[in-house]
């Protein structure tokens, strides 16, 4: 494959990923939250042989060509082109086998977006949310609780702190004048 073929490779996730690539005057890459970038071919093939660039590639970006991904010996599963839309429709409309074969064979930016979105949309199935908690260790129910205590929590607060304290209007006659219209609210004593 040519060096300077351009390729699409996109941020499967919401989370940023952040390479360096020495072999090319230190290129720094960012991908912000399901960004797409076109890249080369060559960056790509030597972002792989960097400690950690396999696992990038594989787990966490989207390389949006089957030569290349061949080329640089990714071996994917079909939930490697798993993103937001795949995976909104397997939690809603996908079948149980589908799933269970996402949390089985997808990468962990996948994962990721399941568990995001498990809890955002939320999942209303149960099974799915057992088998969730079952091979992920992920508690979607707890999650969705925490979540709402934490909402009712901050509504309280924000009721507390938008509440108007205002001094109580001194009904009391036994003043003079001039304290009145000092503006203290107790009587002094002046000795």
């Amino acid at each position: 494959m040519e060096d300077s073929k351009q390729i699409k490779v996109k941020n499967r996730s919401h989370s940023p990923v952040v390479y360096v690539v020495t072999d090319m005057n230190n290129l720094r890459r960012e991908f912000s939250g399901l960004e797409e970038k076109i890249v080369t071919f060559e960056e790509l093939r030597k972002l792989n042989g960097t400690v950690g660039g396999h696992v990038l590639l594989k787990e966490f970006l989207i390389v949006r060509d089957d030569e290349a991904i061949e080329a640089l010996g990714l071996h994917v599963e079909p939930e490697y082109y798993y993103g937001k839309d795949e995976v909104i429709r397997l939690l809603k409309e996908g079948s149980m086998d589908e799933f269970l074969d996402c949390l089985d064979f997808a990468p962990y930016g996948v994962i990721d977006l399941v568990k995001e979105y498990a809890v955002t949309l939320p999942l209303n199935d149960v099974a799915k949310r057992e088998a969730l908690l079952e091979k992920c260790d992920y508690d979607v129910n707890k999650i969705i609780e925490v979540r709402k205590a934490t909402l009712e929590g901050q509504e309280e607060e924000e009721k507390k702190s938008t509440k108007r304290r205002a001094a109580v209007p001194n009904t009391d006659s036994t003043g003079s004048d001039a304290e009145k219209s000092s503006g203290r609210r107790v009587s002094v004593d002046k000795k």
